[in-house]
């Protein structure tokens, strides 16, 4: 089934930039090309402009929680570029800047945590499945549709993603022993930040990595440095073309780590010490893949402001669009739930008429 690739995953996560913007000229991978990193550190200033400006309109009351990827902007950006425009990504709650890096608008990508719609954008058209909330259930719709888009003969590939947390859950096995029966062409991609809202890894798994996971099911695993975008970007693309190709599925755990709180409603001092944070601070991908861009020559002071210029537009837009209020038409809970309403349906939305009807009447005598 997997040829030449071998079922385990390397006892060391892949690593090409070291945390100081060092290449460190590590077999098996090539190094991604010029263009590539350039458009993938113009993402990642995107990324973290998007997390903190999502932050700032929890507090402002414009948005009801925001998971920040602060931190694994990395994953986030090479899950998405990784892909052509037919392929599909399965994201998570936790995996906002993966779906802006994808296109999708951000103010159309976070309505969900504003509460207005389950999805603010058109799953079809962008080729990006709505963020799922409860752990692990995209994964096996993720294998749907990478198996019917090979029964069909086309070219698709599927990015499925989810957290260390979710393997604990059974969707997460299901998926994979059901992408590998049928070699269906989806990357599973786990960005394991250390911790499942409290949970440390060491309480989800014995194995000795998450990658490690899939020999069970006869699915290749590998590791990767999740801070390292250059990896991330060519550990994905191997997998992406491999899954192309026939190979069937893989499965990836990235190394990164969630520097701030699980959501805004979350103290993560009751559970993580500082120091760990701080430690985890110096593995930073932004600044090192600046680092190895500004040592080899290839990004200078306009192309940064030019970055930054965009991110800060990208930020306003999202702040524009989400300072707006949406009227609530109530009718809504009842045309979205099947195609056609259902008798009990009309029912339900004939009583609710005639509650708002009456308390609108109450009202009006006061």
């Amino acid at each position: 089934m997997t040829g030449d690739f071998d079922l385990l995953p390397a006892d060391t996560p892949v690593q090409l930039i070291d945390p100081a913007g060092r290449p460190t000229g590590q077999k098996g991978y090539p190094l991604p090309g010029e263009a590539a990193l350039l458009r993938a550190y113009g993402a990642l200033i995107a990324a973290r402009r998007l997390n903190d400006q999502a932050y700032a309109l929890v507090r402002q009351g414009r948005l009801a929680v925001y998971p920040s990827s602060h931190g694994q902007e990395a994953c986030q950006v090479a899950a998405a570029h990784v892909l052509e425009d037919d392929d599909w990504l399965f994201p998570t709650y936790r995996d906002t800047a993966a779906i802006v890096a994808r296109g999708v608008d951000p103010v159309e990508t976070l309505v969900l945590l504003k509460g207005d719609w389950h999805s603010g954008y058109d799953p079809v058209a962008a080729k990006v499945a709505p963020q799922a909330t409860p752990l692990a259930t995209q994964l096996p719709h993720a294998v749907g549709v990478a198996h019917a888009a090979r029964l069909r003969g086309e070219q698709t590939v599927v990015m499925a993603l989810c957290g260390d947390g979710g393997t604990s859950e059974g969707d997460f096995h299901e998926a994979l022993n059901f992408a590998a029966v049928f070699r269906a062409p989806v990357v599973f991609f786990v960005q394991n930040n250390e911790y499942a809202i409290s949970v440390p890894l060491a309480r989800q798994t014995a194995a000795p990595s998450i990658a490690h996971k899939g020999i069970g099911y006869g699915v290749p695993g590998e590791r990767v440095d999740g801070n390292d975008v250059a990896a991330v970007l060519a550990v994905l693309g191997a997998a992406v073309a491999r899954a192309r190709a026939g190979e069937g599925p893989q499965l990836v755990e990235a190394h990164t780590y969630r520097m701030q709180a699980h959501t805004n409603a979350d103290d993560a001092t009751r559970y993580r010490q500082d120091e760990e944070v701080a430690a985890w601070a110096g593995r930073e991908p932004i600044l090192r893949m600046e680092a190895y861009l500004r040592d080899n020559a290839l990004l200078t002071d306009e192309q940064a402001r030019v970055y930054a210029e965009a991110a800060e537009a990208l930020a306003a837009h999202t702040r524009d669009g989400l300072n707006t209020d949406v009227a609530p038409r109530p009718d809504d809970l009842f045309d979205h739930v099947y195609a056609c309403r259902t008798p009990q349906l009309e029912e339900q939305s004939a009583l609710l008429a005639d509650e708002l009807a009456r308390e609108e009447a109450q009202c009006t005598r006061s």
